[in-house]
């Protein structure tokens, strides 16, 4: 590859994560805080013990546990529709030919230093933040999601609490 492709490779991805980080402060700064962004908000950890991840949520927030360990549901105590999702997986062998299959570039970093993809979709009815890590073989997802209409309310403490996201 030529050094002008290199170049240009590397102030394409320069300009795609500056864009990102506007996008992301212009979403930010019109969260409103709807009373559960606070600092009398009170916080316990979700630990994975299978998998070894985990992450802060509201203590006011109600868990649903997987039979088989592998990951939680937690439902908002203001509003069924408003869940966290997180779960693990052991990675499986590629079936796909490598030069087919489409690579997501990493885009996210959590406050531990590690690398992921991080999407929003904004959809008419449901809206979501969604993080995904690969890490040793293993696939972690965790997933914000909420009505469309609230998303605007709960964008920060999602991005919040995929920050916060940790492996042990």
């Amino acid at each position: 590859m030529s050094t002008a492709a290199v170049e240009t490779c590397n102030l394409r991805r320069v300009i795609g994560l500056l864009v990102s980080s506007v996008s992301t402060a212009i979403l930010c700064g019109s969260c409103s805080a709807n009373g559960f962004w606070t600092s009398e908000q009170k916080w316990e950890t979700y630990q994975n013990l299978r998998y070894g991840f985990e992450f802060p949520y509201p203590s006011n927030w109600t868990a649903i546990t997987s039979d088989n360990n592998d990951g939680v549901i937690f439902v908002s105590s203001q509003s069924q529709d408003t869940k966290i999702r997180a779960w693990a997986s052991n990675d499986l062998p590629k079936l796909q030919n490598p030069e087919t299959s489409k690579q997501i570039d990493q885009n996210f970093k959590t406050d531990q230093g590690i690398s992921g993809v991080l999407v929003v979709e904004v959809g008419q009815q449901v809206s979501s933040m969604k993080l995904i890590i690969n890490q040793e073989q293993v696939n972690y997802h965790w997933q914000g999601q909420t009505s469309s209409k609230e998303f605007k309310d709960y964008y920060r403490l999602f991005y919040y609490i995929a920050k916060q996201y940790r492996i042990k």
